[in-house]
């Protein structure tokens, strides 16, 4: 999935405090890799590439489970 920074962080924004430890409990990770996927940090093994571009740059993302569950978790909150 390719999206852009901005979009990425915005998600994180609409979160309700303590959702980066949630979805680390649901998904079996730690919250530090919860914390780089929201932070765009493209590290090895992290399944985040970024490219220069519009709205902060584009991110692809591997894996959207961390982003699935934040969205969700979003949703929910807002309701």
């Amino acid at each position: 999935m390719i999206t852009t920074f901005n979009k990425l962080r915005a998600v994180k924004d609409s979160l309700p405090s303590g959702s980066m430890n949630a979805i680390a409990e649901e998904l079996g990770i730690s919250a530090d890799e919860v914390r780089t996927y929201f932070g765009g940090k493209a590290e090895d093994g992290t399944g985040i590439h970024i490219e220069p571009g519009p709205d902060g740059g584009l991110v692809t993302l591997d894996n959207t489970r961390i982003l699935e569950v934040a969205l969700r978790m979003a949703w929910e909150n807002n309701r």
